[in-house]
């Protein structure tokens, strides 16, 4: 492991799952079945399901970890591997633009949800957006083996993925809190965005 990669591991991942616990849990409707689409370790989707008891939470993702903190299983990261309206919420965090095209695996989770599909990912806005995101994606997920397409989409092409597949904006958030003045100058901004978005037509 690089330094960057260890003061990555120490000091950032700790806190940004932490903090994307607090943004994420209460945007979930109760007692909902949740699947987390790429969920890695799963550690985040724990904590999830310790601020919020009352979800039931699995995750997949195309790489098998030795440990999990939650029940994940594979798949071959295009399809996923449920019925239409089968999973109350989808879950994606800094997923999408780890693929070749955000537009296949949010089209399945639109396909999936029954309530909402809720996910953090980055907007591509603002100056050097591209190569703050590129170096940031480097330095938290190479050591793991992950894909890096560096497929980072503007505010603008998000929204227009959602309105194209049906789903409504029923929350979103840019200012995260991720990292600790003064890193958060520079990595913060409005790099980053949580949404929970719900089907036009909801099934109950």
């Amino acid at each position: 492991m690089d330094e960057r990669a260890h003061w990555h591991s120490r000091f950032v991942h700790s806190r940004r799952v932490r903090v994307l616990c607090e943004n994420l849990a209460p945007l979930f409707p109760r007692d909902a079945t949740v699947l987390d689409v790429g969920c890695g370790d799963g550690l985040l989707a724990y904590l999830i399901s310790q601020a919020r008891p009352d979800l039931q939470i699995s995750g997949i993702d195309v790489l098998a970890r030795d440990k999990a903190w939650i029940p994940v299983a594979t798949f071959n990261g295009k399809t996923v591997p449920r019925a239409d309206k089968s999973i109350d919420v989808v879950m994606f965090v800094d997923v999408l633009h780890h693929t070749d095209n955000p537009m296949v695996l949010l089209r399945e989770g639109a396909r999936v949800a029954r309530r909402a599909v809720i996910m953090k990912d980055h907007t591509m806005d603002g100056l050097l957006a591209y190569s703050t995101l590129k170096f940031m994606d480097d330095v938290g997920n190479k050591r793991y083996g992950v894909t890096l397409p560096h497929n980072y989409w503007r505010e603008d092409k998000w929204r227009d993925a959602f309105d194209t597949l049906g789903l409504r904006i029923a929350q979103w958030k840019h200012h995260l809190g991720l990292y600790p003045w003064p890193a958060s100058l520079l990595f913060g901004r409005r790099l980053h965005f949580v949404v929970k978005l719900e089907p036009e037509t909801t099934v109950s």
